[in-house]
């Protein structure tokens, strides 16, 4: 319900508290009672007065007895604002007419809970009227429905069954209580009201009954069955219906035990403040808005705070708070308290003080100032805490995250807030870094351990610092990987010079660990002065590329534009691969046949499936270029997968042309072979293919082995169990040559074309390629050899007993039709 209130009282302070508290009301305010009598007779829909009974001119007590005296006014509750001393006054205020009092300072829970109650008095007022008016409904229709306890003619004692009393008790009534009509009416209210508030309760009833009050309010509780406890917000008023008297006196109670448990909680957490303020690490305090910050009081953690006692701060009797500030932070300090009082908000700032003791400890000042009515500082209040501990673990934090804990170098976080900030400021001056790669320590740490290379670094990274300047900066971004950061240096030579004395020193450090490195340079443009991620991988290709240059033991390679369109192919040329990896039929990936030469038969035995990659923007890419990207980015699983199927798909073309003996040979990555369901879905496709596994061959280069031997030579048994045919690639430049040759679990050897080169420019005595061939045999091993493209190859190759051989002097590699056009020749032969 919407009601229109009146607040009458001469302070204008109290009059904006309770207007503010009540502005979900229609309020009216009045300075006195002349004005609020105006007031009344102005506004005649006016439901509620809050009165305060002390005003000049004309006081509350006039006022009740005007309205008291006018018939016109009796539809207006009266709530009086008094004192907590001033008993009498309530008790004459009740009498001439209020319905309530509320005491000051007004606790906003208190004036919300009887507002509500009055208004919806109120409301229930008017909504028996209206119906009464409109419907007819009855008043036991309302007195149902009501949303808050009513009992009528509910006396203190058990009834006494006099005929002409009768109570009646609404159903909220029963549920706030816990008890049925029958129960309330055998005990009686006293008998259910908690004991501390009996006496009082009692008092204002007996006034009641005996005509000195006109009603009365309080907040009470009653005692359920169960023995808890539930909190109402009470009034008690005569009832006159008609002039019979079985109806004389009606309670409304409205249940606030939500509402006092809150209030509880408030008083506990008001007095949990109390016991933290006094154990606080620091001290409160109250001082003047001065330069000196002058004391008026400070509590006792003053002494351990700053090892002076708080009396010889009042006041400024030995010394003045100022005093204790570190002296670079006390302007600092006044500015920001200027800043807080202007926009009247608190100050919250750390700052430094001194102790007694020359001690500095850090302290953060949480305070706000005192203003007048006038809007005048009057003075400030807040706490000022010891945070010496916290801040230490800050500059902890701040350092470790900024700093690798082992060089003690900075690291790459360090440098990205560095470099963030320099960009910002864009200076003309030249910028560029330099780093030093030495990830060839890692064959050090299967060597010698992790502690033995993690000491190599810590020296290198001394050796290193000892290049630093104001313009030269030094961190430790990666592992192995150590970075300058140099400003204001003059021009590319200058970088060089630097750069060659770098390697000059590590190559001294270097030798004896029988390792090298690279050092990359990358010069910083406007462009990417902020994007360090893409800095960064400039950096570490350009140190990868500088480990590649055997002209030296530490090489130094320069970011240029030639590096930067190879980053840009290599991302082409990765993006077309995933396309190709997530689409079956997007793309240019195909297949295509070189024959393989059985020299004892003159014949095509078989062929191996190389794999081509043609883009739109490159054209053919080398398949030497496009694996490796595949291999890195694991591509080769899905792309490796779709070379076998066709490859597969293409052999059964060939039985189905009658070629069943010839043999298909397909190159493996060792990245597909260590997967744990290769060999099982290799299995599956050459079923679903329907060809014989004794015409598939698996090439795989001798430099797998050198990683994960056991593993790999285990999945390659079991496929060669199978029928399937074994062969390794470019035998001869990989891991341990023929040291454990024996033990591999293949059929064939692969000569790698290096060794058949050698053939042209050696004399034949001269060259190993026969006793490869003669242990590959002994071994029990057929052999192949690779890159034939001269007769004078083939004719060396077939003196020793070589049983295959593939190159350009047999043939290019051929599409699918040309390869099997290729088989219907030679039997033409």
């Amino acid at each position: 319900m919407s009601a229109k209130i009146l607040v009458v009282d001469d302070s204008a302070s109290d009059r904006f508290i309770i207007e503010r508290m009540l502005r979900e009301y229609d309020i009216l305010t009045a300075c006195d009672g002349i004005e609020a009598m105006q007031q009344i007779d102005e506004h005649g829909d006016i439901d509620i007065v809050i009165l305060d009974l002390n005003m000049p001119k004309m006081d509350g007590f006039e006022v009740l007895k005007a309205l008291k005296s006018n018939d016109r006014y009796k539809g207006l509750r009266t709530i009086i604002l008094t004192n907590y001393d001033e008993l009498d006054n309530e008790i004459e205020g009740l009498r001439l007419g209020a319905v309530d009092y509320i005491r000051k300072p007004v606790n906003m829970d208190s004036l919300k809970a009887r507002i509500e109650i009055h208004v919806e008095l109120l409301r229930i007022q008017q909504m028996l009227e209206q119906k009464l008016y409109e419907q007819g409904l009855t008043f036991d229709t309302i007195f149902q429905q009501a949303p808050i306890g009513i009992a009528i003619s509910h006396g203190s004692e058990p009834s006494n069954g006099r005929e002409n009393t009768v109570a009646r008790f609404n159903p909220m009534f029963e549920k706030i209580t816990g008890r049925t009509k029958d129960e309330l009416m055998e005990l009686g209210w006293a008998k259910i009201t908690y004991p501390d508030d009996l006496d009082k309760d009692l008092i204002n009833f007996k006034k009641l009954q005996r005509g000195e009050l006109s009603s009365y309010s309080m907040e009470k509780r009653y005692v359920r069955p169960d023995g808890s406890i539930v909190w109402v917000q009470m009034t008690v008023a005569p009832l006159i219906i008609s002039n019979d008297d079985r109806y004389n006196h009606i309670c409304l109670a409205q249940e606030i035990t939500r509402r006092k448990e809150m209030e509880a909680d408030l008083l506990e957490s008001e007095r949990s403040k109390s016991v933290l303020l006094s154990h606080l690490p620091g001290l409160a305090y109250r001082c003047k808005y001065d330069r000196q910050w002058t004391m008026e009081f400070v509590s006792a953690g003053c002494s351990t705070l700053t090892g002076y006692s708080p009396e010889s701060l009042i006041n400024n009797k030995e010394l003045a708070f100022c005093d204790l500030v570190a002296p670079e932070y006390r302007e600092s300090l006044w500015i920001e308290w200027e800043k807080a009082i202007a926009k009247r908000m608190p100050l919250n700032y750390e700052y430094q003080i001194i102790t007694a003791e020359g001690e500095r400890k850090w302290v953060l000042e949480m305070g706000e100032g005192v203003f007048g009515e006038g809007g005048e500082v009057e003075a400030l209040e807040g706490i000022i805490i010891d945070i010496t501990y916290r801040k230490r673990i800050e500059d902890r934090l701040k350092y470790n995250s900024e700093h690798d804990r082992w060089t003690g170098l900075h690291n790459l976080n360090y440098l990205e807030t560095l470099l963030e900030r320099d960009g910002k400021h864009r200076r003309l001056e030249n910028r560029a870094f330099v780093s030093t790669n030495l990830n060839t320590v890692q064959s050090l740490t299967a060597t010698y351990g992790f502690h033995y290379t993690q000491e190599l670094m810590r020296e290198v990274a001394d050796m290193l610092g000892q290049y630093c300047t104001d313009r030269r900066m030094l961190f430790y971004t990666y592992e192995n990987l150590f970075v300058f950061y140099l400003k204001d240096y003059k021009d590319r030579e200058e970088l060089t010079e630097f750069c060659r004395d770098i390697a000059n020193m590590l190559e001294s450090l270097l030798v004896a660990e029988r390792i090298g490195g690279g050092i990359g340079v990358v010069q910083i443009d406007k462009d990417s002065d902020r994007d360090v991620d893409q800095l960064m991988k400039r950096l570490l290709i350009a140190s990868e590329k500088a480990l590649n240059i055997y002209d030296r033991d530490v090489g130094i390679c320069f970011y240029d534009a030639e590096i930067e369109m190879e980053m840009i192919r290599e991302e082409e040329i990765k993006r077309e691969l995933t396309k190709i990896a997530a689409d079956e039929n997007y793309g240019e990936l195909f297949l295509q046949y070189q024959p393989i030469l059985d020299l004892e038969s003159n014949r095509i035995c078989g062929f191996e499936a190389l794999s081509r990659l043609k883009i739109e923007k490159f054209g053919l890419v080398p398949a030497l270029e496009f694996i490796p990207i595949a291999e890195k980015t694991k591509l080769i699983v899905p792309i490796g997968r779709r070379a076998i199927i066709r490859a597969l798909r293409f052999l059964r073309r060939l039985k189905d042309n009658g070629f069943g003996g010839v043999l298909v040979s397909i190159n493996v990555s060792a990245i597909q072979l260590l997967r744990s369901d290769f060999s099982e879905n290799l299995f599956k496709m050459i079923d679903r293919t329907q060809v014989n596994r004794e015409n598939i061959g698996l090439e795989i280069t001798e430099s797998v082995f050198a990683s994960n031997y056991e593993e790999i030579n285990r999945i390659i048994g079991g496929l060669k169990d199978s029928g399937i045919q074994i062969a390794i690639d470019d035998f001869g430049t990989g891991y341990s040559s023929l040291a454990r040759e024996r033990e591999l679990n293949v059929n064939c050897l692969k000569i790698d074309k290096s060794f058949i080169d050698k053939l042209m420019c050696l004399d034949a005595k001269n060259t190993i390629t026969s006793d490869i061939i003669s242990m590959a045999h002994k071994l029990g091993h057929c052999v192949i050899a690779e890159g034939v493209e001269h007769e004078k190859q083939r004719q060396y190759l077939h003196s020793w007993g070589c049983d295959r051989i593939q190159g350009y002097l047999i043939g290019k590699p051929l599409d699918e039709e040309a390869a099997i056009g290729v088989l219907k020749a030679s039997q033409l032969l």
